[in-house]
């Protein structure tokens, strides 16, 4: 007697169709149509993962720059500084400091002046 694939087809099937559940249409339950799009689902998730890296940096250097100008220097001359003076703060935490921390920030700008 030979043994088929049955059982591990059915199963292969469902788990795609798991993963579409809750698209539109066909996209959710004919497992061809449903097989596309979680693969297209796929491929915009890994580039999406890129792309959120790229606007986190952009945000926060959008942050920065907003605060660098409250205290009177642009962000490229206070990056700059910081790297002169041997500051080791990476944007994310930079622009944390600008939201939350005012003073702080505003006491970073002035160590990057006065060493002008």
């Amino acid at each position: 007697m030979r043994i088929k694939n049955g059982t591990h087809a059915i199963k292969k099937r469902n788990a795609i169709l798991k993963k579409a559940k809750g698209y539109f249409g066909a996209k959710s339950k004919q497992f061809k149509i449903a097989k596309q799009q979680v693969m297209k689902s796929g491929n915009y998730a890994y580039v999406g993962r890129k792309l959120e890296k790229r606007n986190m940096r952009r945000l926060w250097i959008a942050r920065i720059n907003a605060a660098c100008r409250l205290n009177d220097i642009n962000y490229s001359n206070f990056m700059h500084g910081l790297k002169v003076l041997n500051i080791n703060l990476n944007r994310k935490a930079l622009a944390d400091i600008a939201v939350n921390d005012e003073k702080a920030f505003a006491e970073l700008v002035q160590k990057v002046k006065s060493n002008k």
